[in-house]
């Protein structure tokens, strides 16, 4: 029965471990190939910020895909937002926007540098970077990294570089928002 018990235990935890995709499969989907949601980064996509002694990494974004964007999407933007930053008041990790329609993907490391080929254009996070990993302070338990891609009805050169996360949602108000897909990450160090 003890032999029975362990076996059943270990394929529920199995099935656990496992990514599933929850919802419709036509549904709009933001991933992390070859991770889960609410998976924990690697050390290496920490930030990596002089001024803070919490961004101990080498600022590598993670690989992230994405499908089923709605009709009229011409443009994404991303956002990533640690809301337990900054002692509860949150930080805009990245502000991204002008992500071209055709664009279902960036590889790993691709959102750490700078903008190359007509990608993406770059806004201002909490630092005024449009890029920064996790810097969570050493020792607290993992935080949350939640990752927004929104699906835009907007041109990809229709905003100018530099928006802030506020100007950007400012934006896209009037039903330039189209949907939105979201990924948690965690990280702790």
């Amino acid at each position: 029965m003890k032999k029975l018990a362990a076996a059943i235990s270990l394929v529920l935890l199995a099935a656990c471990a496992t990514q599933s995709v929850e919802g419709p499969p036509t549904a709009f989907r933001l991933t992390a190939p070859g991770s889960f949601d609410n998976a924990m980064l690697p050390p290496k996509s920490a930030g990596n910020f002089a001024k803070n002694p919490n961004c101990t990494g080498q600022n590598v974004s993670p690989e992230l895909a994405w499908s089923n964007a709605p009709e009229k999407t011409k443009s994404f933007a991303i956002i990533w937002d640690d809301q337990a930053g900054r002692a509860g008041l949150g930080v805009s990790h990245a502000v991204i926007y002008g992500i071209p329609a055709n664009v279902t993907s960036f590889p790993e490391g691709a959102l750490g540098g700078a903008p190359s080929g007509n990608q993406f254009v770059a806004g201002k996070n909490t630092l005024g970077m449009h890029w920064l990993g996790p810097c969570s302070p050493k020792g607290n338990a993992p935080q949350h990294y939640v990752m927004t891609l929104i699906a835009t009805d907007l041109e990809p050169n229709a905003l100018q570089p530099g928006l802030t996360k506020p100007e950007l949602l400012k934006a896209l108000e009037g039903g330039h928002a189209l949907r939105a897909a979201s990924h948690v990450f965690r990280f702790a160090q």
